[in-house]
């Protein structure tokens, strides 16, 4: 291979960094950008180097590494490095180009580069990868959804979003202290938000259960709902059907 590996560190204990890098030291095919100690900085290296490859913690403070690969501008690969076993499965089932269980040997981790390696230069929109990888974020229900907003990033629990509106590839998220354009799509909030908690009422709206102050007719089956704050939301006839089901009346 005539280009090397560009590869960067996103991980937030030291001693864990430290053996990432002492693992890549030599190998003649990758070339070490860095290191970042906390998903924050992450997103700004990730940007600003454009590494190939990244290895990656998911559990870390502030921002998980799931919710960090849905900041990013820039699509690298990503090689997962964690303590937690409950992601693997779906991580392989979404591509990812390995996922090393700590503590993992040195052949281990050499063999996840030689992958990395092998992919580079393959034909997938990263776009693609990381639009899959971060869905995997969320095997649970969503208990915070966190939006990249110029220079500052957000993190908005789940309990305080007052409705969600689509605008085509991006959706504005409403609070009690504003609004938020986050890019992902509508299927995705109503798929990740508890059902209990978040209902989709229209195509355009999933609204807060705790949010809705009344269900109004104003044509022949037709509705709105009205909420706390007096916002009027359309109502289709399968968002009627889900509040049927939700609020049981």
């Amino acid at each position: 291979m005539s280009e090397k590996l560009n590869v960067l560190i996103v991980e937030d204990e030291e001693l864990a960094r430290d053996l990432l890098k002492s693992y890549l030291k030599d190998h003649p095919s990758v070339n070490l950008l860095g290191e970042c100690e906390n998903g924050f900085e992450g997103v700004q290296k990730i940007n600003e180097l454009q590494p190939d490859l990244v290895f990656l913690d998911i559990q870390m403070p502030k921002i998980t590494g799931f919710e960090m690969l849905q900041l990013l501008d820039h699509k690298p690969d990503i090689v997962f490095t964690t303590a937690y076993d409950q992601y693997a499965l779906k991580a392989f089932e979404i591509n990812a180009v390995d996922y090393l269980l700590k503590p993992f040997s040195k052949d281990r981790f050499l063999s996840a580069v030689e992958k990395a390696l092998e992919r580079k230069g393959n034909q997938e929109s990263p776009s693609e990868k990381i639009s899959r990888l971060s869905e995997y974020a969320t095997g649970e229900y969503l208990d915070r959804v966190v939006v990249k907003d110029r220079h500052k990033i957000h993190i908005i629990l789940s309990s305080h979003i007052r409705y969600i509106e689509s605008m085509d590839d991006y959706v504005l998220i409403y609070t009690n202290e504003g609004r938020h354009m986050k890019q992902n799509t509508m299927k995705f909030f109503e798929t990740h938000l508890d059902p209990h908690e978040f209902i989709r009422i229209h195509r355009s709206y999933i609204v807060g259960v705790s949010q809705i102050e009344e269900i109004q007719q104003y044509e022949k089956e037709s509705y709105v709902v009205i909420l706390k704050d007096k916002t009027k939301l359309k109502v289709s006839k399968s968002g009627y059907k889900n509040l049927k089901e939700v609020l049981d009346f």
